[in-house]
């Protein structure tokens, strides 16, 4: 395992409050766990309104079960939704399969929401010295979905947008392509420069520059200077295109420029760490340490 985590970019690089991106896991479970207890608090307490003005006989802490229950299931499945959306994020190319993917997630998503929710509910109420019945579970699924498909959709549509703007100020890659008129200046199958969009300002990056790349989802990051850009490709297309002379693939989910590393240590597992010039550590699995190992030494 690397000992530096080598996807976080250096937050004094990066643009906006310092403290943003030194805190920027720890704010994004606060966010979630503040919107769990939001919602949760705004709903049992709308719901609770609800029942005494139509003089409905449930007890005061139905519906805190009713609303927590729920919200602490979907605050449990963040993690797996979050790994869901950067396995199949929203592109406009696929758009028709992404979209069936996700209809399909949206009914897992809500599946098991429902299972956990009332498992929960039957253990509060027990807890309390009641009975919780859900009804009639072919007709309430349906009912469920229907809430819990608006529920996928805007958590969906949250975290993209989130990520976007992330995106914009960390600085997105692309590769350039053929020129509208002429022949191209370098050659477009093996890229010597990358762009870059950031802020809404381009500018050109070396592809020697680039120390690492290390594949997040269906991008690839590509490490330069401290700063991670992410780019649309997966790790297989991108080492097809990047120059084998200088690049080398030393794991499933990693590549490293040749020139930047310093030097090669051999774990007893067969693995072995990659120690950088930068003093970052990148991870190479069993499967490449010799042709590394062969490759840096000669």
């Amino acid at each position: 395992m690397p000992t530096h985590d080598v996807s976080a970019p250096d937050p004094g690089r990066l643009p906006g409050p310092a403290w943003f991106w030194r805190r920027r896991r720890p704010i994004e479970v606060a966010f979630w766990i503040a919107m769990t207890v939001t919602n949760a608090v705004a709903n049992t307490v709308t719901v609770l309104m609800d029942i005494r003005r139509v003089g409905l006989r449930f007890a005061d802490w139905e519906p805190a079960v009713w609303e927590w229950s729920s919200g602490v299931m979907i605050l449990a499945m963040v993690p797996g939704l979050l790994a869901w959306t950067r396995r199949v994020p929203f592109h406009w190319d696929g758009l028709g399969r992404r979209l069936a993917l996700h209809l399909l997630g949206s009914v897992v998503f809500s599946l098991v929401h429902v299972v956990g929710m009332v498992a929960l509910r039957k253990l509060a109420y027990a807890a309390l010295g009641g009975h919780y019945d859900f009804g009639d579970w072919p007709r309430e699924l349906v009912y469920e979905y229907l809430k819990d498909l608006r529920g996928y959709l805007m958590l969906v549509s949250m975290i993209e947008a989130y990520r976007f703007v992330i995106r914009r100020l960390q600085g997105e890659a692309t590769l350039l392509g053929r020129p509208d008129e002429g022949e191209p200046v370098e050659p477009v199958e093996r890229p010597e420069r990358f762009l870059v969009r950031k802020l809404g300002r381009d500018f050109l990056i070396a592809a020697d520059d680039i120390e690492w790349l290390q594949a997040a989802g269906n991008y690839v990051n590509l490490r330069v200077r401290g700063h991670d850009y992410p780019l649309r490709s997966t790790i297989a297309g991108i080492e097809a295109r990047l120059d084998a002379g200088r690049f080398a693939r030393v794991h499933r989910s990693y590549i490293v420029n040749l020139g930047r590393i310093a030097s090669l240590e051999p774990l007893d597992s067969g693995d072995a760490r990659i120690h950088l010039q930068d003093g970052a550590v990148v991870p190479c699995s069993r499967t490449y340490r010799d042709a590394l190992r062969a490759r840096v030494a000669a």
